[in-house]
């Protein structure tokens, strides 16, 4: 990380400057990594104390700015600097095989997409906020991003990519939205990984021929939400046949989980239809229908990949609670009001605190120290209440010498720190 914020472009006139870029991106993230907004405060009584801090240690940093200094720097940094940091910490998993575990069908990696909100005011704004006038008159102005992230049915983590911001530009005469924003993504993902192939996977805003259409042109297969109350033309057609492709199976909890499909139909009736796909699931426990899903995707499918189409499908959900949940809700606080300043400083802080959340989603896959310590202090909550307890009185030459103070002294309070 250091080592990209190095290379970042300085848009401050130089021989002026008392902080460095990297200081100050470094100070901002290790903020967000540690999840505690105080963390400079607290490292600054230690470098007073012994001549340096966590902060000199861990995250190469020489000297931090005031808050409202840092903002100002930040706010100005392009916010495209940090694409290659999150290309590259994917890129090292790929080469060391971390990503094999994700592939939802050989070769090929599901990377669900969607939309969230991480500022919102009625009187903080700027240019790019996209804005929603209510009933009484009043203007909520909010930043928004469409992320996207790698994962699997079976696997715990998720791995984040570099977003797209949706926002207003100057001159637009429409508002930014979602959709175009996915289609933006799409190929700003194929650029950065033009090697791998991906399964883009999203719900039922998707499921239209142009993001379609965008997401072929880019090489990528999709799997998209496909909802009867969307596409009546679509389920018009499929109710035509007399049966569908069918398999079902009843599991060890007496759960039966039933699947159906159509290929080569069309999506909607219009002259130019594109063919789609077609997959229904249902899960029948006890007589009663618990589950409905259908997608519609270009793989054409059959008996030997239904299964793992559906159990991709259905785990949509971890980009809104393995991950969204995560960073609103889970102690990285994506939408408390760090500033908004004028130009990047939201969307930068977003970025940083979805960095921090990228390295520890590297440490639970990677680092069979970290996973020691999340085994000894059960919760996540708790360990890093304990990481951020440590580091304010005591001070660390590296991340693994850290850890091995965890786990070396479990469950610590502050009374455990005492230096002569």
């Amino acid at each position: 990380m250091s080592s990209h914020i190095e290379s970042f472009d300085d848009p401050r006139q130089q021989g002026k400057c008392t902080y460095t870029l990297h200081d100050t991106v470094m100070s901002a993230f290790a903020c967000m990594y540690f999840q505690d907004p105080s963390l400079v405060q607290f490292q600054k009584r230690l470098e007073r104390k012994y001549q340096r801090s966590n902060l000199n240690t861990l995250f190469r940093i020489k000297e931090t700015p005031k808050d409202n200094q840092m903002k100002d720097i930040l706010d100005t940094i392009d916010s495209e600097c940090f694409a290659p940091v999150f290309k590259d910490y994917f890129e090292r998993l790929r080469r060391h095989h971390h990503l094999q575990s994700f592939e939802v069908l050989p070769g090929k990696l599901l990377c669900a997409i969607d939309g969230t909100q991480y500022h919102s005011s009625k009187s903080v704004h700027c240019d790019g906020c996209l804005t929603k006038q209510h009933r009484n008159g009043e203007i909520t102005y909010n930043h928004a991003v469409l992320q996207g992230a790698i994962m699997h049915p079976s696997q715990r983590q998720v791995i984040p990519v570099m977003p797209e911001a949706i926002k207003n530009t100057d001159g637009a005469k429409k508002q930014d939205c979602e959709m175009n924003a996915a289609k933006r993504f799409v190929k700003r993902l194929k650029k950065a990984h033009p090697r791998q192939s991906f399964i883009i996977c999203g719900d039922g805003l998707m499921s239209k021929q142009p993001l379609i259409e965008s997401t072929l042109a880019e090489g990528f297969s999709f799997l998209f939400m496909a909802k009867k109350d969307d596409h009546k033309y679509l389920y018009d057609w499929l109710a035509a046949y007399e049966s569908l492709s069918s398999q079902s199976y009843t599991d060890e909890k007496d759960v039966t989980h039933q699947f159906s499909w159509q290929n080569d139909v069309p999506l909607h009736g219009g002259e130019k239809s594109i063919h789609v796909n077609y997959l229904e699931y249902r899960q029948i426990k006890k007589g009663k229908q618990t589950y409905l899903g259908s997608w519609v995707s270009d793989i054409e499918i059959n008996k030997d990949n239904v299964i793992a189409l559906a159990k991709a499908g259905r785990c949509r959900w971890k980009i809104e609670n393995e991950c969204f949940n995560s960073l609103k809700n889970q102690g990285y606080e994506v939408e408390h009001n760090y500033g908004h300043g004028h130009e990047n400083l939201s969307y930068n802080m977003y970025l940083l605190t979805l960095l921090a959340f990228f390295y520890h989603q590297i440490f639970e896959l990677t680092d069979g120290a970290y996973q020691q310590c999340r085994q000894e202090y059960g919760s996540k909550r708790f360990l890093w209440e304990n990481f951020r307890v440590t580091i304010r009185y005591v001070l660390f030459d590296s991340w693994a010498d850290l850890m091995t103070h965890l786990l070396t002294d479990h469950e610590i309070t502050e009374e455990a720190y005492y230096r002569p």
